[in-house]
């Protein structure tokens, strides 16, 4: 039959060992492929969850189990509390300041009554857009967008993708220049004047979701890594969807090419920004304003947006002076 504590003691250190793998693979940034990549975007939880295997250890009376347990739950609250405490000091008074908003329109779903709303209550001055189609193009385009951000870069979804792989960036700044970034969805990339800072320059970000097959996660690694870097001839600024969070590796690789994440510098970074519409729960931070380090960030805020999944994501920027 065996010594009955001994068993208990094994149990309780099976019981901790899939958070002690976890804790180890988020400490390395060793998840790959599906579906370790869908799985390590719940990290917040399962670091709150890490008290559940100490329990267990207690109980069992197994050191070795609390030892594993402990630094687990360490290694996993480290990552994400982290994301609560500013990264850097508040943003000073001088440069121009630009407001950057991000929203996500559900498939088109979203009328655009609140996206209107939205632009005018936080003086949006530019307004990157997921998930359009033709459809909500027109609806928006009706309402009046253009009297208030009047300049506007659509890409229509490609041939043979859904309608709502469109993107669209919408200003009121002078554009410059017109492109896009390559991607599985339609990644607009506008170049504005600024008046007394440098070029600024903001792509509409929106990758493929990670969350249903190793294709998935093949071409969600591809978009974020064809994402571009930050130079020194443009203020350059990613803003969307990026279906991922502050715990996944290819989103820190992008960040190590040089960005800063504005809802970190502001100790927002907990904030989640998508959950299921029926559902209160999993909430995720998916969308982000990655920004060049040269620019400040004065207010990072989350704004629910009437048929949406995704809060809009509203950036506070203070531009360098040229």
């Amino acid at each position: 039959m065996g010594d009955p504590r001994r068993r208990r003691r094994r149990g309780a250190l099976a019981v901790a060992a899939p958070w002690a793998l976890w804790a180890a693979l988020r400490a390395a940034g060793a998840e790959r492929g599906f579906p370790l990549v869908p799985a390590i975007s719940f990290t917040p939880y399962a670091a709150l969850s890490a008290v559940l295997p100490l329990a267990v250890a207690r109980w069992a009376r197994s050191p070795a189990a609390a030892a594993v347990s402990v630094g687990a739950g360490a290694v996993l609250a480290g990552a994400v509390l982290v994301r609560s405490r500013p990264s850097a000091p508040a943003a000073p008074g001088a440069g121009p300041r630009v407001r950057v908003a991000s929203v996500s329109l559900r498939k088109g779903l979203v009328l655009p009554g609140p996206v209107l709303d939205l632009v005018r209550r936080h003086d949006v001055d530019v307004l990157s857009v997921q998930e359009l189609t033709p459809e909500a193009e027109r609806a928006l385009v009706a309402d009046g967008i253009g009297k208030l951000l009047p300049e506007a870069h659509v890409i229509p979804a490609r041939p043979g993708t859904v309608p709502s792989a469109s993107g669209a960036v919408w200003t009121r700044l002078p554009v410059l220049a017109r492109s896009a970034t390559p991607g599985t969805f339609e990644q607009p990339t506008v170049r504005l004047a600024v008046d007394g800072a440098p070029d600024l320059e903001v792509t509409a970000v929106h990758t493929e979701p990670p969350a249903t097959s190793p294709g998935a996660v093949r071409r969600w690694n591809s978009d974020l890594a064809a994402l571009p870097a930050p130079e020194d001839g443009v203020l350059r600024v990613l803003a969307g969807d990026f279906n991922a969070t502050l715990d996944h590796a290819a989103l820190r690789t992008v960040l190590r090419t040089g960005y800063v994440d504005a809802a970190r510098q502001v100790g927002r970074a907990l904030a989640w920004t998508w959950r299921p519409l029926r559902l209160r729960f999993p909430r995720l931070a998916l969308d982000h304003v990655l920004l060049d380090p040269r620019i400040a960030v004065a207010t990072v805020e989350l704004v629910p947006l009437e048929g949406s999944d995704h809060r809009a994501l509203v950036a506070h920027l203070v531009l360098p002076a040229r």
